[in-house]
């Protein structure tokens, strides 16, 4: 049964959690801190729609199985995606793609000229999927200083026509 994609909700708070949670517990030193570092989890849907941004989520029978959401890049002609999940369950069934067909749409509806992402250099997986989907790193990393002693590369994607 393919998965179904919405807006966020604040409700969706217990089913993201434990998303981000199924995800981080896949890699050595990944943890998830909540409250610490991650607190817009508690109410996604009103925490991106103060940064301007869109959340949404796709539940299969009932729980969250992926995610994702993006934001007003610092450079105004941009948009940020965040926080890319999809359960393991769903991998390689397309919901990762649909997914972020959702947010280049709506970075294009906004006028965005690129999109850009960081992600943790520990998930390799989710770097080649972001490649194949036109999305190049350029070699910058950033360190977050967390719990997780967590380093970040950094991926474009240039928006034409």
């Amino acid at each position: 049964m393919a998965a179904t994609i919405r807006d966020a909700r604040d409700s969706d708070e217990a089913g993201l959690i434990e998303l981000v949670g199924s995800v981080f517990a896949e890699y050595p030193n990944c943890v998830l801190a909540v409250d610490e570092e991650i607190p817009e989890l508690r109410h996604i849907a009103t925490s991106f729609a103060e940064w301007n941004g869109r959340f949404w989520v796709a539940e299969c029978q009932g729980r969250v199985v992926g995610c994702i959401g993006l934001t007003p890049a610092h450079d105004p002609d941009g948009i940020e995606l965040k926080k890319l999940y999809v359960s393991a369950s769903e991998r390689k069934s397309g919901l990762g793609s649909r997914l972020t067909d959702l947010v280049v749409a709506e970075a294009r509806a906004r006028g965005a000229r690129f999109i850009e992402l960081w992600s943790d250099t520990k998930f390799e997986t989710a770097h080649r999927f972001y490649e194949h989907r036109g999305f190049e790193p350029n070699g910058v990393t950033r360190e977050l200083l967390d719990l997780s002693e967590t380093v970040e590369y950094y991926f474009r994607r240039e928006l034409t026509g």
